[in-house]
């Protein structure tokens, strides 16, 4: 799976093997099949069983599943149907909160994703991301808002929530781990609202985001792509740097060795995206 093309991971529910099918033929770049918050208390003994049958049928699929959180009494159920199927590639553990929570977690030798979607989450960030297997952040940005007493779509909640963003970023940074992923928007209709949530999270350093319905995958990929400005841009800035040596200027702008960087990236970018985020079967 490369990182670069990653831009949208479509949750699906572990109860529905046709949605897990009809989400890993969609433009997702990755799809997340979840035992967590979309399946019912009850029902977590049925999903495992579920999911277990579409692996069996399909093993040369790939794909993540979220896991119930650790402390949930269907933790270790989860990771020990995970660990026995090579199709899933990656687990996504929810509410992390502390590293040595997470140590069982590891053991399956899975990379992790971690949802940091509470308080304590927040504040455990510089120990979760040095937990060996630990490869990428998201944020739980619904269950952060009322865990906080926040009032949703109000100027301070954004800004609280932009707090939490920006951590999110520079921890990840910090630990050299890859940008972080936005938490899903609730909005499955409004496109608009989707697209403007996704272009904000690009703008503070977010690679991609997490999504709950395929309708939202055209804004959230269009957000997460290099536009053709930029890529001709880029392709200036590497042309320039190719036939030049120290500082010179495109567009006006003076290129040196920051710029330059972001242009390989975007173009890195590019070229992954031609490839598709999906990893091979």
């Amino acid at each position: 799976m490369n990182p670069l093309a990653l831009r949208s991971l479509l949750f699906v529910p572990a109860t529905r093997p046709d949605r897990i099918a009809k989400a890993l033929a969609s433009p997702a770049d990755a799809v997340i099949v979840d035992l967590e918050d979309a399946v019912a208390d009850g029902d977590k003994a049925e999903a495992r069983d579920t999911l277990a049958a579409f692996l069996a049928d399909n093993p040369q699929t790939s794909l993540m599943v979220r896991v119930n959180a650790p402390g949930s009494p269907h933790h270790a159920l989860d990771l020990a149907l995970c660990a026995r199927h090579a199709a899933v590639t990656h687990l996504l553990v929810p509410k992390a909160e502390s590293g040595p929570a997470l140590e069982q977690a590891a053991a399956c030798g899975k990379p992790l994703w971690l949802q940091i979607e509470t308080a304590q989450g927040l504040l455990a960030l510089p120990s979760l991301t040095g937990v060996a297997g630990v490869e990428r952040l998201s944020f739980g940005a619904l269950d952060l808002i009322t865990e906080l007493g926040l009032t949703p779509e109000t100027p301070g909640a954004r800004q609280m929530l932009d707090q939490g963003r920006y951590q999110l970023v520079v921890h990840s940074r910090a630990a050299s781990l890859a940008a972080p992923f936005e938490s899903p928007h609730p909005a499955i209709d409004d496109t608009d609202a989707v697209a403007r949530a996704a272009a904000h999270a690009k703008e503070m350093g977010f690679a991609g985001m997490l999504c709950i319905h395929p309708r939202q995958l055209p804004a959230i990929n269009q957000a997460f792509s290099p536009s053709e400005a930029d890529v001709a841009w880029a392709k200036q800035v590497i042309d320039g740097a190719n036939h030049q040596t120290g500082a010179f200027s495109v567009e006006g702008q003076m290129v040196d060795a920051p710029v330059i960087s972001r242009a390989q990236g975007i173009l890195a970018q590019h070229e992954a995206g031609h490839h598709g985020g999906q990893p091979p079967p």
